[in-house]
């Protein structure tokens, strides 16, 4: 039982996010009729699973939920903004009550009940409730009459009556049948078919001839219409088709029904497009023997005929109910088949799988590889390099396990910027794209953060108000975008909006007051706007319940260096801000390129590398280099790390690039590739520059890996420093050597 309940709660989560994501489209486009039938099929899986589980309180509560769900589907009640708020405020109380399941707790406390409560009661009293319309529905409008005098038909359901010879034998009266038709409805139009008439000499006067095409207009279902025709139901042929107007409401409940699977005839029956007695005569002629039409053997059979193709031919039903029928037969079996190839696993054993087991592999693998080197034995040599390459392939597949797509986490941001917009009085659209990036699970969940931080502050700081908006010649809406994708082994997560900027001049003025900035000193736009993230900094005239305390930004900056990664912020006055996180794929396992510097080895991520060059040495101990015509400025280990000894006459240049910014790394061997597993530094390592990580090599000896991005910012501040006004990459000095 503890095993269900753990599935039917992390379904039940899975769902609610749907419900919540499908509601805020639904905000969006109201007369969506299949996201409508997504929620309600939402809501109904959560009550169903509460139900086996025998969760009584889920169940009671999303009951309710659920019917207010049915009355908007039958247009029983009116959508506005107050009942999509309330709907989600339900949804937010049904993953309330799920924590109370996972608690183990009897039932929601006093408090969570008094909530629960509440918005039953609000729930009940209809919200825009919606009068029914008391006339007849337009399908069974009374005829139009046209300019020739005769009737235009209206959509209504289609009879075809043919009755059998002996009718009028067992005393039945055809007439007395299409009376009593008129008490449920209103034939249209009426037109009695003579072709089963024999000549007058072969006719009998106690046989029936007669049949029917009637146009009837009615509210009644299909079922009760072949009820009229009841006692006569084995003696006559009958036909019944929905009004044209039907269809699409036949097909919408189609599309809403459970995801169980069911036959075709059940699925139609289901939704009263065909009735029992339909179905059994569709049925017993399927199943009935037919001979095969090129067979010699007579008893070889052909393929029985498809049910559709059956009904369709009797005219039991429209083909296109008949091909939407199918469409959710294969719906259905797709994600049954899909849900057996899923497994749900913990990340847990995730973590164990890639941090222990997988990373262990790839340093013992790297010491194998180093012994057969020494050996020297070509056949060990190829063996261990096969077996090299079957564990990098065992470490990608490994780490491609928990990589998720970040779509997941901007989708959360749909409802924190309706419900913040609609707190501060602002109208915002949120544009999400680069949702199908991946990136690894464990950075996922450190990043929600940040990002929620970033969002929050864009809205309250940086969008204006609508009539402010419009004065500066704006749309009223303000534009908030989430995006993700690639670039150079890293992930890049952007938030930018369209809104006021960043005020330069008082954030630069905020800094000096605080003693951040010294009075006159020059300052790039970068450098100023990047005080934002100094602890306690803040420009906002007075404190909401947004931001304004000047906590948060420095959380944010903190949080992705934790994560090896970086923010940038760029803005330009009156069009909007834009804030850049870089972060790595990865926080395990990554290809490295490794170097060595006296004895001393260091890992450089390879994604990072773009090329190397041997580095001439002509005394000048200048820190940068001709890179064909551009200035490559130079950071070397040995001087960054207080490294001993001689450098030898032979040195060389890993040229790296970071954020599209290029920077020269001087070592004194290269030592080629390396898979890297990557383990933490302690915290009395924490404000090394320079340095992110550490490894163990395949000789038991540990090896330092560098922080890309710090080394890059160190040789970009280096170079603002020798030239402040320069904006592009340096020309080479006159008379400069490479």
């Amino acid at each position: 039982m503890d095993e269900i309940t753990s599935v039917f709660v992390t379904e039940s989560r899975e769902q609610l996010a749907a419900l919540e994501s499908a509601l805020l489209q639904l905000e969006d486009n109201p007369d969506d009729s299949d996201t409508l039938n997504a929620i309600f099929r939402s809501a109904h899986t959560i009550k169903g699973g509460a139900g086996v589980i025998e969760c009584d309180y889920i169940v009671a509560f999303t009951h309710v939920v659920e019917n207010v769900l049915d009355k908007l589907r039958n247009r029983e009640i009116t959508l506005d903004s107050d009942l999509i708020a309330l709907l989600l405020a339900c949804g937010d109380h049904m993953g309330h009550l799920l924590g109370v399941l996972v608690s183990g707790a009897n039932g929601p406390d006093e408090d969570l009940a008094a909530e629960g409560e509440a918005l039953l009661k609000r729930l009940q009293r209809d919200p825009g409730t919606a009068e029914s319309p008391s006339g007849p529905p337009a399908a069974i409008a009374p005829p139009i009459e046209s300019s020739g005098g005769s009737a235009v038909e209206t959509d209504c359901w289609h009879i075809s009556l043919r009755f059998g010879p002996d009718v009028l034998r067992n005393g039945m009266d055809p007439l007395s049948f299409l009376r009593y038709l008129s008490t449920i409805g209103r034939i249209e139009r009426l037109e009695t078919m003579a072709d089963a008439m024999p000549n007058a000499d072969e006719m009998d006067p106690e046989s029936c001839y007669l049949g029917f095409e009637i146009s009837f207009s009615s509210t009644a279902d299909k079922a009760a219409i072949e009820r009229v025709f009841d006692f006569v139901r084995d003696e006559c042929t009958l036909n019944i088709l929905p009004p044209h107007s039907r269809l699409t409401d036949y097909i919408a409940l189609i599309s809403a029904l459970p995801e169980d699977t069911m036959r075709l005839g059940e699925i139609l029956v289901k939704v009263g497009a065909l009735t029992q007695g339909e179905l059994d005569s569709g049925l017993a002629e399927q199943s009935a023997p037919q001979p095969a039409e090129d067979a010699p053997d007579e008893a070889t059979v052909a393929e029985p005929q498809p049910l559709g193709e059956i009904l369709v031919e009797h005219k039991a039903v429209q083909p296109e109910l008949v091909e939407a029928a199918v469409a959710k037969q294969k719906q259905v079996t797709e994600k049954k088949a899909a849900e057996a190839r899923l497994i749900r696993i913990q990340a847990d054993k995730l973590d164990c799988l890639i941090d222990h087991l997988v990373g262990e592999l790839v340093i013992a693998g790297a010491s194998v590889s180093l012994l057969a080197g020494k050996t020297g034995l070509g056949e060990l040599i190829e063996a261990t390099s096969l077996t090299g390459r079957l564990v990098e392939s065992i470490r990608d597949a490994a780490l491609q396990l928990r990589m998720v797509q970040i779509g997941e986490t901007f989708n959360r941001f749909h409802r924190v910027v309706r419900d913040t917009s609609r707190e501060m009085g602002k109208e915002v659209e949120l544009v999400i794209s680069g949702g199908e990036t991946e990136l690894d699970k464990s950075m996922v969940e450190k990043i929600g953060d940040p990002l929620m931080h970033l969002v929050r502050n864009a809205m309250d700081h940086g969008l204006e108000l609508p009539s402010v908006r419009e004065a500066n010649g704006k749309a009223a809406r303000g534009r908030l975008e989430l995006t993700a994708c690639h670039d150079s082994g890293s992930i890049v997560i952007e938030v930018a909006d369209d809104g006021a900027g960043l005020n330069r001049d008082r954030i630069l003025a905020k800094a000096v007051e605080r003693g951040i900035v010294q009075p006159g000193q020059a300052l790039t736009d970068t450098e100023v706007f990047n005080l934002i993230f100094e602890p306690g900094f803040s420009t906002a005239e007075k404190v909401t319940n947004i931001s304004g305390r000047g906590v948060g930004m420095d959380v944010v900056r903190r949080n992705i260096q934790g994560l090896r990664g970086s923010v940038d912020v760029s803005s330009e006055p009156g069009k909007g801000s834009r804030f850049a996180i870089r972060l790595p794929l990865t926080l395990a396992i990554i290809d490295g390129f490794l170097v060595g510097v006296g004895n001393a080895a260091y890992v450089i991520p390879l994604d990072s590398v773009v090329e190397c060059i041997e580095l001439a040495v002509d005394g000048s101990g200048r820190d940068y280099v001709n890179l064909r015509g551009e200035v490559l400025p130079l950071v070397r280990l040995r001087q960054l790390f207080a490294i001993s000894g001689e450098a030898p006459a032979r040195q060389n240049v890993v040229v790296v690039q970071y954020a599209g910014v290029k920077s020269g790394i001087v070592v004194d061997q290269l030592m080629g590739e390396f898979q890297t597993v990557i383990k933490p530094l302690g915290s009395i390592f924490r404000n090394i520059r320079g340095i992110g990580g550490s490894t163990i090599l395949g000789s038991g000896e540990v090896a330092l890996i560098l922080d890309v991005q710090a080394l890059v910012k160190r040789c970009a501040n280096n170079e603002a420093q020798l030239i402040p006004t320069s904006s592009g990459p340096r020309a080479l000095p006159t008379g400069a050597q490479p």
